[in-house]
This record gives structure tokens, C-alpha cells and sequence, in this order.
């Protein structure tokens, strides 16, 4: 595919700088918008759900109608971040809270299953509640460079923040593209061409990585995509018997660092709930000191979300799902609650996830 050589003018492209002189992104709950989740609480309460079988149509949320589709605008075809402010944490046991969570982010988009445990939600803590299988270390102290994630939007709720208060920190991968383009064109072949990723504790008949390449950047219908992780590459690079060679590893330091140089950090305190696009925007966080006592570890709640209508994509199997969907990850709730989840993903001749039928 050939890259795309026009510099991308849209909200995606952004700095620091522009985040923090312009904070629409920021959007703070009500009295009313905590009366409508409490409402629909003990609706689903009363019916006995659990939150993997909560639906949008279950949980009606009247008084953030309006801010919830302002939400998604923005996630869509805004600068890829926004964040909530307020979520009532604090009111309510962990499983109350799983279920408001959940069917808040029900009105944006389907949530998908994270790791081996075809965990719906994970607690990103040291602590006890974190996932026992999977990638066990998310949560911990050390500092968390930018990355994305696997779905088209990752949503992070804090329960508990550290006690130093570690930062968040997003950047936008467009901006990144842009400095690409202005400052070394001769990269985007490599990087539309892509890697090999890695994969985790895969079913039975799936290949310990990708065996076709997911796309670091491609385009659509000229919208362009990022899909750029260091750690998932490397490692399935490393299961392929395959070595960055000098100038892709030039190219991985000048995507981070561009990242880095362009960032935006900011505090994710009790209450807040963070989002973004992880085709648009790179996330990641600041280190902390070690805490012992596990009433004050941090936690996190995350809900990786698959959005409706969120973009064109060059090849929807590859781009879109090739990271995700292989062993237990990458599942709908539907799909777990019916057991799909056990078997292996569909996949055509080449290897890539199909679409069809698995929405």
C-alpha cells in the first residue's frame, strides 16, 4: 500500500501545548448524571445482571445523552482523548462499580475481552485484584511508555491513585506522522509495509505471532491509522527469529521520542476515567513508588471498547483485529457469555482475523 504523503490537518493532530490551553476535552458529571447511574444500578440490580450481560438498552442514562455522543464525537473524529470526570467511586462495592462502569461505557461501544482470563475488565493494579494470567505487568510501579493499546479505545477508570500521584500521559500519533513526513519521508514504507506481533497463551492450531504483518501506519480513504506498540512488535519479531535492523530501530526511537517531545501529562485522580483512541493517540504513565500496604495500591479499571463506525481501514482483519484476536482476547461479552471464546478465532487463508460474523 502507498503511504499517504500529505500532512494530516484535522482535531487528531495536537500538542501539549494544545491540551492544555483548550480543555473542552475535559467533561465533569453532574448531580443529575449520578442520579441517572445510581437509577440504572438498581435496575440491573433488581434484575440480577451481571455487568458482562449488561446492554445500553438496560442501563438508560437520559441526562448524558448528550454528553456521552459529544464523547464519542471526539473519540471519532475529535482529538482521540477525552476524559470524565466525577464517576462515583467511592459510593460503591467493586462489583457496583464493575457494573456502572460498564454500562456508562456501554453507550460508546462494545467492550472486548483483554487477555487470557477473557477478563472484560481489568484491574490494573500490583495488587490482589490484578489478573493472575496474561500480561501480569500492567500496574506495576515503573513508568509505562507511550503505547497503545489493542482495541479501538481503551477507557481507564481510577479507584485509587498512588499516593505520590503519578501522571498520565497522552501524545498524538498524528503529530508523530506529520514529523514523519516532514523529517524522514523515506520511513513510511517501512512502516506501512509493518511487523509481525507478538501473541499470548494462544489456542491450539494459532502461531505464537502474526504470521502477516499489521500495518504501523496505513490509510483509508485518507484517514490514516496508527498501529504502534514496541513491545508487542519486538516480541513477536523475537518469536519469528527476526531483528530490528539499524534503521528501524532509528525509526522506532524517533517515533517515541517525537511522541515524548509532543506530550501531554496530566493527573488521573479518584473518579477520573480516561479515554482514548488507539489509532489516533499513545498513552502511557509516569512511575511511582512501591506500595506494601494493599489498601492504598493503585487501581485502575480498564475496559478495552470496540466503537461503531470509528474509521475506514486499508484492510479491516489486518489493521483493526490482527493485534487482538487470537487466543482468549479480543471477544464481545455476547461472545463469552455463549462460550466462543474457547474455540479459535475465524481466520481467512492468510492468517488475518475475518470480519464477517464476529461483530
Amino acid at each position: 500500500m502507498a503511504p499517504w504523503m500529505e500532512p494530516i490537518d484535522d482535531a487528531s493532530v495536537w500538542t501539549g501545548d494544545d491540551l492544555e490551553c483548550d480543555q473542552s476535552w475535559r467533561h465533569t458529571l453532574t448531580a443529575e448524571h449520578l442520579a441517572d447511574l445510581d437509577a440504572a444500578l438498581r435496575k440491573v440490580e433488581a434484575r440480577g445482571l451481571q455487568f458482562a450481560e449488561i446492554t445500553r438498552e438496560d442501563f438508560p442514562l437520559p441526562s448524558l445523552r448528550d454528553t456521552l455522543q459529544g464523547l464519542l464525537d471526539e473519540l471519532r473524529a475529535g482529538r482521540g482523548f477525552a476524559a470524565v470526570r466525577g464517576f462515583p467511586t467511592e459510593e460503591y462495592s467493586l462489583d457496583q462499580l464493575e457494573k456502572l462502569y460498564w454500562g456508562l461505557c456501554a453507550h460508546l461501544g462494545v467492550g472486548v475481552t483483554q487477555n487470557s482470563e477473557a477478563g472484560l475488565i481489568h484491574y490494573v493494579t500490583d495488587g490482589k485484584l490484578r489478573p493472575q494470567q496474561g500480561a501480569r505487568i500492567l500496574g506495576r510501579p515503573t513508568p509505562v511508555r507511550l503505547h497503545v493499546d489493542l482495541s479501538d479505545c481503551v477507557a481507564l477508570l481510577c479507584v485509587r491513585q498512588a499516593p505520590d500521584d503519578p501522571h498520565s500521559v497522552v501524545a498524538s500519533s498524528m503529530t508523530v506522522y506529520n514529523e514523519i513526513l516532514r523529517q524522514h519521508p523515506e520511513y513510511l514504507a517501512r512502516l506501512y509495509e509493518g511487523f509481525v506481533w507478538n501473541r499470548i497463551e494462544t489456542h491450539s492450531g494459532e502461531t505464537p505471532y502474526s504470521d502477516f504483518n499489521v500495518p504501523a501506519f496505513s490509510a483509508a480513504d485518507g484517514m490514516v491509522t496508527c498501529r504502534f506498540h514496541p513491545g508487542w512488535i519486538k516480541g513477536g519479531m523475537n518469536r519469528a527469529g527476526q531483528e530490528l535492523t539499524d534503521v528501524e530501530a532509528e525509526m522506532f526511537d524517533f517515533i517515541i521520542d517525537t511522541a515524548v517531545a509532543n506530550s501531554y501529562s496530566f493527573p488521573l485522580n479518584r473518579g477520573d476515567i480516561a479515554f482514548c483512541n488507539n489509532y489516533t493517540v499513545f498513552h502511557g504513565r509516569a512511575g511511582h513508588e512501591p506500595i506494601e500496604d494493599e489498601d492504598q495500591k493503585r487501581v485502575l479499571l480498564r475496559i478495552w471498547m470496540d466503537l461503531p463506525d470509528v474509521r475506514p481501514f486499508v484492510d479491516e482483519g489486518a489493521v483493526r483485529y490482527g493485534a487482538v484476536r487470537h487466543g482468549r482476547m479480543g471477544w464481545t461479552a455476547e461472545q463469552v457469555l455463549a462460550g466462543a471464546h474457547n474455540t479459535p478465532h475465524r481466520r481467512r487463508q492468510d492468517g488475518v482475523p475475518q470480519v464477517a460474523g464476529l461483530q
